[in-house]
């Protein structure tokens, strides 16, 4: 749930990157000219996030799993070093790779670093409106483009053929989220239960086999300033291959209008004006693609279960202290997982009919 913020103003070098191992490791891979400072970028919820930044103010991106609390495969940064990698020949814009660390005798983790990429992350209003009204319409349709660009990869052609299987995506993915469910519980999750059994009785077809970035939203993309077009698309740490309109659905889930009657997520940024709708969306996306979205129901229900797990993960983890202390933002995600199963069993209830 990661993207690269601006860095908080604690001058205290963050937990879970030593400075001087990452200064050493850095000086081989690239010109950066110590002393180099670091700080953890804020926003995060999953993998750690920290900018580097050398003497003269020249920055690189470094990412690790939690501090502990680490589930599955979630936090394999080795794995999201080689995505990006793959996609960097692509028209999909991504941040370019540095090197990646298998060793965690270096800071205590493996993890990698990437380039930084400079501009507006959309994370809340405030930071939306640095964004003219024109440049928000501009964003809402190069993202939608950029996804189209994405789900039209060859995925053999980069090298991500064996990444994963790449039929049964939604059974897969039901599966694996409710494992991690159970598996991180810290309290009473039967309304996610009950919205998972009615979703693994509802899958709709597949068709032919995408990437699917698993997290595809306003925040996880760096936005040009003077144009408002994505310059770079964050958090890969969710990619897998299966059934692409997975990430339409979640997407429409983060994409809140002015019109709804309440609100599941923390100051949205696309309650600011000037952004497209979502039926705006929906119909760029079926342009761009020629796919049939008729069931585009199912993956917005299907989004909002598969978030409110991401989040009570995120939350059980926070409480046993897995983000360190100097997290933040982390205490009201339990009220905002009840809010989600809401909105999850409600779309639920309208599927099929």
């Amino acid at each position: 749930m990661d993207g690269v913020r601006a860095p908080t103003d604690d001058p205290e070098p963050p937990a879970g990157l030593d400075l001087e191992a990452i200064t050493d490791w850095l000086a081989s891979r690239t010109a950066l000219a110590p002393p180099l400072r670091a700080e953890r970028a804020t926003g995060g919820r999953s993998n750690l996030t920290y900018i580097v930044t050398d003497a003269n103010d020249r920055r690189v991106v470094v990412r690790r799993p939690p501090l502990h609390g680490v589930l599955s495969s979630a936090h394999d940064v080795a794995r999201e070093h080689r995505i990006l990698s793959a996609l960097g020949p692509t028209d999909v814009p991504v941040p370019s790779c540095l090197g990646v660390e298998d060793d965690p005798a270096i800071i205590g983790a493996p993890f990698y670093a990437m380039e930084y990429v400079g501009g507006i992350i959309a994370r809340d209003q405030a930071s939306a409106r640095r964004l003219p009204p024109d440049q928000r319409r501009t964003s809402s349709g190069s993202l939608v483009d950029v996804l189209a660009r994405l789900h039209a990869v060859d995925i053999d052609a980069v090298g991500l053929g064996d990444l994963a299987r790449r039929e049964d995506y939604l059974a897969r993915q039901l599966h694996r989220w409710h494992t991690q469910l159970e598996q991180g519980r810290t309290r009473d999750t039967s309304a996610l239960e009950d919205v998972h059994h009615r979703l693994a009785a509802e899958i709709p077809e597949q068709g032919p086999a995408t990437i699917v970035h698993g997290d595809y939203r306003l925040d996880n993309l760096v936005l040009d300033p003077s144009s408002g077009e994505v310059s770079a698309v964050l958090d890969w740490e969710l990619t897998t291959l299966g059934d692409p309109l997975a990430d339409l659905g979640l997407l429409l889930v983060y994409w809140v209008e002015a019109a709804d009657l309440s609100i599941a997520l923390p100051d949205p940024p696309t309650l600011v004006p000037g952004f497209a709708t979502r039926e705006q969306l929906v119909a760029r996306y079926a342009a761009a693609t020629g796919r049939d979205l008729s069931d585009i129901g199912y993956y917005v229900a299907f989004g909002y279960w598969k978030l409110a797990c991401i989040l009570e993960g995120v939350h059980g983890r926070y409480v046993s202290g897995a983000y360190g202390p100097d997290a933040e933002g982390f205490a009201e995600l339990g009220d905002l997982v009840s809010v989600l199963a809401e909105r999850a069993a409600t779309a639920a209830a309208e599927v099929g009919r």
